[in-house]
């Protein structure tokens, strides 16, 4: 999420090129030649945008050259409201894949692919790209998946990913993935509400300087999602020779695979022309009252909303480099993947960012010329506790951008980063979430606070408030999977705020800069160091033992903004709460869910508060832990047990 920065008005730690010859400048010029609207800065072609939006959007298609083969009829339906999920750009065709293989230099790097512990860099240039998309999807054809159809991905950030994503993407399927880190619970809650008929999988990883083997895990997932008709294994960290699948049904290595798609002659690649509403990419929410909620996004507004934040806020080129430390399942992922579109070489590395030393990611900016590095801030915090200094050991020349996300960046971090990693860089907090699968706040070329780009409401400067958005954008959700009613949709988005899109999480803006300061989640989502689930997903493992009767999950947060995670147990009758059930439960969460999903602190609780209705009541006991009052006692049908949360030891050092 995105921060500004506590520091003095005197205090200037980054100022822009006074040329202005970037995209955004270049993007109100012609607006001025095509339509005579003059805006003398980026405030005005904000305000612009939010009042005018279909002009906005339909200008930008034009100035971002996106691929097309039949022009829209109309932008939207301006009598339509956000509640209503309009429909954008009716009557056009396009390929999301198409635009990002528009490149026609043959030998220019597409993709460079690092992994832990290995010293090669692979290579892959758009020509390359194109052939192996090619293959990918005359393969799948081959098997007979169509349009519409989910092709899944239970894969590392690679090569691999990349060029079944596109292949699926390029025949109008619909793609959607896991890490490997994900455990066969969080798996089958995700993949097996939305029946995919292929998946890609690897056979191991390394990570932290340790083999991870993956087949067991995915034997386990493959005998939960009925409806796959192949199972495609790559071999990731040993050779074939190597890897038995003989116990996973109807499995085969990736390179026969492929050979069913190949003829006589190479595949020609070929796009399916689709609507701009058709489903691309499906994304998970984490879980907090249920099952996952599955997100459908359309590949024209995907498209379009990262084209916007790459090239409008982020100036990019296809003279950058870019790389985002990000896995297959988090939404960075989707969104470096689009900057292909753009012309820029897109780097994925697949490991630990510490091993085999801190100055690993460093290592590779140099190496490789890297010019953009998204990371989360907590990465960053870790890097400054372990005295790290970039600026001495790394040269770091070509690094003109730093993109921070996933938790508040904290104010000591923009000191960090410009005194001991590079003082001419931009340095940009950003702030979005898998339900927009793009950014509400983003960095740009000329202020070095972070600006609204895509929310529109009636600000209360200086005041903390609901992160609200009341004007329609094209990269909302088209549905929720398995919401023929849109039910789902509505309660997850609108039940608070009739007709306004409510996003779930607490901001303020600065009356001085226009910079906005996140203030952490308005509902029970857990967030920490960027990773966002679900209570839910905690409590579907810890109540399965029988030791437990029940718990409560919360997240705790500092002074600085950073979230930890408190998983507090109530036991069974005559049980004992003991450091090894402790141990049992962190591997339990572990093995079925990840390590990240592991709670901080596990402390033992006499009672756990309860609405009228039943309901576990998360929110009330977080206020608690945070020194705050809950005034609406009435409505638990046990509130005294809210006391047992107060100042707790364990719990006051954070």
């Amino acid at each position: 999420m995105s921060q500004e920065p506590e520091i003095m008005e005197s205090q200037v730690m980054w100022e822009p090129d006074s040329k202005r010859n970037t995209h955004m400048d270049r993007f109100r010029a012609a607006l001025a030649g095509a339509c005579g609207i003059r805006l003398a800065n980026y405030n005005e072609l904000y305000q612009w945008s939010v009042e005018f939006y279909p002009d906005f959007w339909a200008e930008f298609w034009k100035f971002s050259g996106i691929v097309f083969s039949r022009l829209y009829e109309e932008v939207i339906d301006p009598s339509k409201g956000i509640a209503d999920v309009p429909e954008w750009f009716k009557g056009s065709r396009l390929n999301y894949a198409e635009n990002l293989l528009k490149h026609k230099e043959n030998d220019k790097i597409a993709l460079y692919a690092a992994q832990e512990g290995k010293e090669e860099i692979l290579k892959v240039t758009f020509g390359e790209l194109r052939q192996q998309v090619a293959l990918y999807a005359a393969a799948m054809r081959k098997m007979g998946v169509k349009t519409g159809e989910r092709v899944v991905g239970y894969l590392p950030n690679s090569i691999h990913a990349v060029e079944a994503m596109l292949a699926a993407a390029s025949i109008g399927a619909i793609w959607s993935a896991t890490s490997p880190d994900f455990g066969i619970n969080g798996v089958l809650d995700r993949f097996s509400q939305i029946q995919p008929k292929l998946i890609f999988s690897v056979e191991a990883v390394v990570y932290n300087g340790k083999r991870h083997n993956h087949l067991e895990k995915l034997q386990n997932v493959v005998k939960g999602l009925p409806y796959l008709k192949k199972v495609v294994v790559i071999p990731y960290v040993s050779s074939r020779e190597a890897i038995d699948i003989s116990k996973i049904p109807n499995s085969l290595f990736l390179e026969d695979f492929l050979a069913t798609g190949k003829g006589d002659q190479a595949p020609q690649l070929e796009f399916e022309q689709l609507p701009f509403s058709h489903p691309l990419f499906i994304m998970y929410s984490s879980g907090t009252t249920g099952a996952p909620k599955c997100m459908v996004h359309s590949a024209g507004g995907t498209l379009i909303q990262h084209l916007k934040e790459h090239i409008l806020h982020g100036n990019m080129t296809s003279n950058d480099i870019v790389m985002y430390y990000t896995t297959t399942g988090w939404m960075m992922w989707n969104w470096l993947v689009t900057s292909l579109a753009t012309g820029a070489s897109v780097v994925l590395y697949d490991g630990s960012p510490l091993v085999p030393s801190a100055n690993v990611l460093w290592d590779l900016i140099d190496r490789l010329g890297i010019t953009v590095l998204g990371t989360g801030a907590k990465w960053l915090a870790v890097l400054e506790e372990k005295n790290l200094k970039p600026c001495e050991t790394n040269n770091l020349q070509t690094l003109h951008t730093i993109l921070s996300t996933g938790s508040p960046l904290k104010s000591q971090s923009y000191e960090y980063v410009y005194k001991y990693i590079k003082s001419n860089l931009l340095l940009g907090s950003i702030s979005g979430q898998a339900l927009d699968i793009g950014w509400f706040f983003v960095q740009w070329k000329f202020t070095p606070w972070d600006c609204i780009c895509a929310a529109s409401w009636k600000p209360v400067w200086g005041e903390s408030g609901e992160l609200v958005c009341t004007k329609p954008m094209p990269c909302q959700p088209t549905h929720f999977w398995n919401d023929e009613n849109g039910s789902k949709y509505r309660k997850a988005y609108f039940s608070k705020f009739p007709g306004v899109w409510a996003h779930g999480d607490y901001c303020k803006i600065n009356p001085k800069t226009g910079g906005i300061v996140m203030l952490g989640r308005s509902d029970g989502t857990l967030n920490p160091n960027g990773v966002r689930f679900g209570s839910s997903e905690i409590y579907n493992i810890v109540e399965a033992f029988e030791e437990v009767s029940d718990s409560l999950c919360i997240p705790q947060y500092n002074k600085d903004g950073e979230e930890r995670v408190i998983l507090f147990l109530k036991m069974a009758l005559e049980q004992v709460f003991s450091q090894d059930l402790v141990k049992r439960i962190r591997e339990a969460i572990r093995a079925a869910l990840s390590a990240r999903h592991v709670p901080s602190l596990i402390l033992e609780t006499k009672g756990i508060p309860y609405t009228i209705n039943g309901k576990k009541v998360e929110v009330a006991v977080k206020q608690i832990v945070a020194g705050k009052e809950v005034e609406q006692r009435g409505s638990f049908s046990n509130p005294e047990t809210l006391d047992l949360y107060r100042e707790i030891p364990e719990l006051q050092s954070f």
